[in-house]
């Protein structure tokens, strides 16, 4: 039987291939093993590489020789840096239709990740940020290698923490989701096992020992735990309470007040959270608060509707192409934002972008269509 011709960005690994594919997909053993490789651009993930992914899981989910699937980087400074967003700005303003198009279609590999009926597991060391946390965040198992570095900082690019990060944001301990959601702190493999985005803590040197058993089909589970590195807390779990004590207000503009007027011996913390909140969107730290909140009572599949409004309203607005322009094209890091201030950002802005799509909708299908669906 001939084998049909792989779609782009898609290819099994050929030692004459060039140039070089963007996802290599390569069967060992038991396992599949997804090869993100763009390593000059840090993974940034692209409409071929999410088409990758999409057409070859359901595939794998039908095939019973395999037992897991493994999503890892031929980079050793990052797993997936987060999405291409200089294409999506390019792509805006030729073809809005099919700049929104590569939104919902990210999100539906999110959630077809999520849905996936096999093991998967990332091997993360390195940079692991926006599409990036997208990819991981629904595996199974999340190992975080020694240089295991997550941030979604999408609010000083005008964006906000999509793919679904608003639902697990919601469910870590509050407030540190809201927190991590409006900053876009970045942390360590420390605070991402404490908060459970990574499942287990191993340095990457002992990767191919984990492939090496997991083509033999060795448990997965069991395999993990005795590779696993207990370590000490991280930076977050020491600054828990201060970020409880400013972060637990209930709305965007308390949390400002209270980190304004400070006590002394927090002044320092919350000057400093102050000034890295300043730099940021006015509008995507509105939309970000709303988003988070809201998600404590959605599931996944909800999120990934109202992440698919939010992303459709900042395509249409100005704040994410400016954003992009001032840290990516330009990278002269001063943005003109609009509003220009938070005080400037009215209820009825904020309202406008979590308003229904009505005909274009994100309609992702249930979890229980898709496991009929056998995916």
């Amino acid at each position: 039987m001939t084998n049909p011709a792989p779609p782009p960005g898609l290819a099994v690994s050929s030692p004459s291939a060039t140039p070089a594919p963007k996802v290599e997909i390569i069967r060992h053993g038991s396992i599949m093993k997804f090869m993100l490789n763009r390593p000059t651009v840090l993974n940034a993930f692209d409409d071929d590489m999410r088409q990758a992914l999409a057409t070859e899981i359901p595939r794998i989910a039908r095939d019973p020789d395999v037992y897991v699937v493994v999503l890892m980087s031929s980079s050793p400074k990052a797993f997936c840096a987060g999405g291409d967003v200089r294409a999506v700005v390019v792509e805006q303003q030729r073809d809005l239709v099919k700049a929104k198009r590569y939104f919902a279609d990210e999100y539906r590999l999110d959630w077809l990740l999520d849905c996936f009926s096999k093991p998967t597991m990332s091997l993360i060391n390195g940079i692991c940020m926006g599409s990036g946390a997208g990819l991981s965040s629904f595996n199974t198992h999340r190992v975080a290698g020694e240089n295991y570095k997550f941030a979604m900082p999408e609010t000083a690019i005008g964006l906000f923490p999509d793919v679904g990060m608003g639902h697990i944001f919601a469910r870590m301990p509050w407030p540190i989701g809201l927190y991590l959601g409006l900053t876009g702190r970045a942390f360590d493999r420390r605070d991402g096992h404490w908060l459970r985005l990574a499942t287990h803590c191993i340095s990457g040197s002992r990767f191919e020992e984990i492939l090496a058993a997991l083509a033999d089909a060795q448990p997965i589970d069991t395999l993990l735990d005795r590779l696993h590195e207990p370590h000490g807390p991280g930076p977050l779990q020491d600054e828990k309470n201060l970020i409880e004590a400013f972060f637990s207000a209930g709305s965007l503009d308390e949390i400002i007040k209270r980190l304004k007027t400070a006590p002394s011996l927090q002044k320092s913390w919350a000057d400093a959270t102050l000034v890295d909140l300043q730099k940021r969107s006015p509008i995507s730290l509105r939309i970000t608060d709303r988003h988070i909140r809201l998600c404590r009572t959605l599931d996944l599949r909800a999120c990934l509707t109202q992440d698919y409004r939010l992303a459709c309203r900042c395509l249409e607005a100005a704040d994410f192409c400016e954003g992009v322009r001032a840290a990516l094209i330009d990278k002269d890091a001063q943005p003109r934002w609009q509003p220009a201030s938070l005080a400037d950002v009215t209820p009825e802005m904020v309202a406008k972008y979590f308003a229904p799509l009505d005909e274009q909708e994100l309609n992702l299908p249930t979890r229980q269509e898709m496991q009929a669906a056998r995916v």
